[in-house]
């Protein structure tokens, strides 16, 4: 096995409390990845906090400590900074291609409207599963043998919720807002604006994340279920991956709200792939991906119609555009051009986002903004930041965010109830009553 900043005996748990907060990466410094049995549900691993995870359908990773940490950057600096940091590494794997170096980021839907800054997070220890093979990746200088390792405590569930604010306008107020969106829709050239609530809750005691980890991965396992620097969710929209040159979009525009009746649900998703304001919608954001990866990539796909994605909550229209990307380009790089796509900002995006600071009145921080992970090779997935909250930093409060395309169709009653729609992943999680 080598030196290693973690042993395994036959359970295959993990130390997770000996790790410490590690300086940035002198010459010295090595990552190491090994493979191991698998060590069943990833999450279980994670400490309280903090807590990194990207985990779907049972795969994925998390993350504990941390080797390095960038705050504040723009696009180019962060990719730069990681580049940089993975060229001071000496690399050793046993498995050639799978687990090394990874960084977890998130960024925010509109720097110049926040106050929430970009996370690059670097953990120490990685653990990882990946169609069928499970491996360990330690960053940090020379260590020695550590104590048999261990589980992480019990989660612990949500505990009662004392108050809920509005962070942005109320229903009313809202609605007001979807009117005036669609009258400058049909009025000065704007084709789509999306807007977004924010909804905060307090809680008698502080939340604990890995509980709406675990909570959101049980219960939408098709989605991307994530935690990076207390920004927790399930995302049904992967804004980007690349592996091994290949480039995916997964775009998803036009929602409705299920019933739990199978049959009125089918009827429900046939009425909407059917619906004008919807397809509208969807094609529009099909249109603004495509275009933002074309300089980057050949071979592209776009499909001539979408599909319907079924979630517990809601249905979505959507569609995945595929292309080869160029040999030099990085996820976090395409991840730059596609965002704001127009699933979350609108179109034309420079309208549509100054349409958005304009009327919205809420600080979306890194809602709706890239989220995700990249390793050594530049390889990675970034979702869009959906289905999610914002844990304050002593966790006895959670902002909640939901948001909708306005079209010149649009009804401002029917958004607002999309909106609700799309809280219920993270009330459930909750455990609050919806």
């Amino acid at each position: 096995m080598g030196r290693n900043c973690v042993i395994f005996d036959a359970s295959l748990e993990l130390v997770y409390s000996a790790l410490v907060r590690a300086l940035p990466p002198q010459p010295s410094w090595r990552a190491q990845t090994i493979a191991i049995e698998d060590p069943g549900p990833l999450e279980a691993y994670l400490p309280q906090t903090p807590a990194l995870a990207w985990l779907r359908r049972g795969d994925g990773m998390i993350g504990l400590g941390e080797a390095a940490r960038l705050v504040g950057s723009d696009w180019a600096t962060a990719d730069a900074w990681w580049r940089e940091f993975v060229d001071g590494l000496e690399i050793e794997t046993e498995l050639p291609g799978v687990g090394g170096p990874m960084v977890f980021a998130s960024f925010p839907f509109d720097s110049g409207n926040t106050a929430s800054p970009s996370v690059l997070v670097v953990p120490q220890v990685v653990i990882g599963r990946r169609r069928g093979q499970a491996w360990v990746t330690t960053i940090g200088p020379s260590v020695t043998r550590l104590d048999p390792p261990s589980r992480a405590g019990d989660r612990i569930e949500p505990p009662l919720v004392s108050g809920v604010t509005g962070r942005s306008l109320d229903r009313q107020q809202w609605q007001r807002i979807v009117a005036e969106a669609v009258e400058r829709i049909e009025s000065n050239g704007l084709s789509k604006v999306v807007l977004a609530r924010g909804v905060e809750l307090t809680t008698e005691s502080p939340i604990d994340p890995r509980w709406l980890i675990g909570a959101l991965a049980d219960r939408y396992p098709n989605c991307w279920t994530y935690c990076v620097d207390d920004l927790v969710g399930a995302s049904p929209e992967m804004l980007v991956r690349l592996e091994g040159g290949l480039a995916m979009s997964r775009v998803l525009a036009g929602t409705i709200r299920r019933t739990g009746a199978e049959e009125l649900d089918l009827k429900l998703a046939h009425s909407l792939a059917r619906s004008s304001k919807n397809l509208i919608e969807h094609e529009l954001a099909v249109e603004s991906v495509a275009a933002a990866l074309a300089p980057f990539c050949s071979g592209m796909n776009v499909p001539d119609a979408p599909y319907v994605l079924e979630l517990p909550n809601v249905l979505h229209l959507a569609s995945d555009v595929t292309a080869v990307a160029h040999g030099d380009v990085s996820a976090l790089r395409l991840a730059a051009e596609l965002h704001p796509s127009a699933a979350v900002c609108g179109t034309p995006t420079d309208t549509a986002r100054r349409t958005i600071a304009e009327l919205e009145q809420l600080d979306r921080g890194r809602y709706s903004g890239p989220v995700g992970w990249m390793d050594a090779s530049g390889d990675g997935e970034f979702a869009i930041a959906l289905r999610c909250g914002q844990l304050a930093e002593d966790h006895r409060s959670i902002t909640l965010y939901a948001g909708c395309g306005i079209v010149a169709e649009s009804d401002p009653a029917e958004e607002y109830a999309e909106t609700e729609a799309k809280l219920v992943p993270m009330l459930e999680a909750l455990r609050v009553a919806h």
